[in-house]
């Protein structure tokens, strides 16, 4: 038995693999930071083979609440992924599997690779609806791509979307490949209305060094770039750097940041309640759209969620808080949950699946055409 993860996204500390029955693991921090809860790895030579697979001292990672309940992805072939069902005691993350095949990977979530990315902005880039750009480069060298669709034409609001920052959260770009692919569907109504009045601006990935680095919630100097909005460099956080800048050249109305939420099983959306020049119009819109999204998508809810900041309690360092205070935007959180949706579950397969986060996507664009008169 052989266990890697040299290979894009892949993080995993193989602390004992003598016995395949009792291979011992723990999971590496983002470097260089405190922050560690992803795992992607391959075990080869196992076919047949009775397997037992241990995250020792899951208790300390920075969100042990988010093991409860929670099930392992696994695949083959990289492609189709399924759960296995997971223990979780308090301190140690285990589960076992007798393998079909020769190699097997393991993932904390289905991963979204930076060569699943390319392809992604090759084929948009190919749409006439689309103009892509790259706003600059990361710390490593990698593009920061951003994909125009609906360019060309005056008068539009403009409408941004933006995916992984954290880039453990991968859930956050197969929902921005599920809204791609409804907006370049030119047979689609709903897109069709919406390119009649909005113009997207999307950053598929923001932070590509730390997906290729297979680290959680940091870019490649260690810093969290949902915390980097009122003040980034171009020292520590290049990618939130161009961002505003090209921000700053098309304005806001409506933004949403997508993410993935570690212990709360549930999709939600957190608005801008707490920034300092808080318009009661834009915050009625934000709750507006949360609620026209519930009623179009049975995955979402209204419920369960975030407390909302206290008046002039935001975090004015966080995507969300800068940008609606900054451009008077509608902006929002999205959350969906590396565990299953304890509103919808689906039993089979013990969590939230990618088809899912595409779903959701298709509806959010669909409650965003409710209220964009109204921006």
């Amino acid at each position: 038995m052989l266990i890697s993860s040299n290979f894009d996204s892949g993080s995993i500390d193989v602390i004992d693999a003598k016995n395949p029955s009792d291979v011992r693991l723990g999971i590496l921090r983002d470097h260089p930071s405190e922050w560690y809860q992803w795992f992607h790895f391959r075990v080869s030579g196992v076919s047949g083979v009775s397997c037992k697979f241990t995250i020792e001292k899951a208790n300390k990672t920075a969100f042990p609440e988010g093991w409860e309940h929670y099930n392992v992805c696994a695949s083959y072939d990289r492609e189709n992924w399924f759960r296995i069902p997971s223990n979780y005691d308090g301190e140690a993350l285990s589960w076992s599997i007798t393998p079909e095949y020769d190699s097997i990977y393991f993932a904390y979530y289905v991963p979204y690779s930076m060569e699943r990315h390319l392809d992604l902005i090759a084929e948009c880039s190919m749409s006439s609806l689309v103009k892509p750009q790259v706003l600059g480069h990361s710390l490593d060298g990698q593009d920061i791509d951003l994909l125009e669709v609906g360019h060309g034409l005056e008068g539009r609001k403009p409408v941004w979307f933006i995916a992984r920052q954290h880039p453990g959260e991968s859930m956050s770009q197969w929902w921005m490949e599920g809204a791609l692919e409804r907006l370049l569907d030119e047979d689609d109504p709903v897109a069709r209305k919406l390119l009649e009045k909005a113009q997207f601006y999307i950053v598929p990935n923001m932070n590509p060094d730390g997906a290729r680095r297979g680290q959680l919630r940091t870019n490649a100097a260690g810093t969290p770039l949902n915390r980097e909005w009122l003040n980034p460099s171009m020292e520590r956080s290049p990618e939130v750097y161009v961002t505003r800048e090209k921000m700053e050249k098309t304005g806001v109305n409506f933004f949403i940041d997508m993410h993935g939420d570690e212990g709360l099983p549930y999709c939600f959306a957190a608005g801008f309640e707490g920034i300092p020049n808080l318009k009661q119009k834009r915050i009625e819109q934000f709750y507006k759209f949360r609620h026209t999204l519930a009623k179009l998508c049975p995955d979402f809810q209204v419920v369960h969620g975030y407390d909302s900041d206290g008046p002039g309690e935001a975090n004015m360092n966080m995507a969300l808080n800068y940008v609606a205070d900054h451009f008077d935007a509608v902006t929002m959180i999205m959350e969906t949950p590396f565990q299953d949706n304890h509103d919808l579950p689906k039993l089979k397969e013990g969590g939230f699946s990618t088809d899912r986060c595409r779903h959701l996507a298709r509806g959010s664009l669909a409650a965003i055409l409710q209220i964009i008169d109204e921006l």
